[in-house]
């Protein structure tokens, strides 16, 4: 039981997006859903994790088609 209760305390916080956001950007995201995590749910800053996965629109699908494609029209 007391391994369960470790990992409650561990949050993970997944990001997946369209790249090109700049490194600040990324930064500044970071920085206000970790703030956001803490005013809502608690806890403890350095037990706050971020991962941020970059996806090309090449390989996205929305509605059928791939991302690239919707955007050209």
């Amino acid at each position: 039981m007391a391994l369960v209760s470790r990992y409650r305390k561990m949050p993970i916080i997944r990001v997946e997006m369209f790249e090109g956001r700049t490194t600040e950007q990324k930064s500044e995201l970071i920085k206000e859903l970790t703030e956001g995590f803490l005013r809502s749910c608690g806890g403890k800053r350095e037990s706050v994790q971020v991962v941020i996965t970059d996806y090309s629109p090449q390989d996205w699908g929305v509605g059928g088609h791939l991302a690239s494609e919707k955007a050209k029209g």
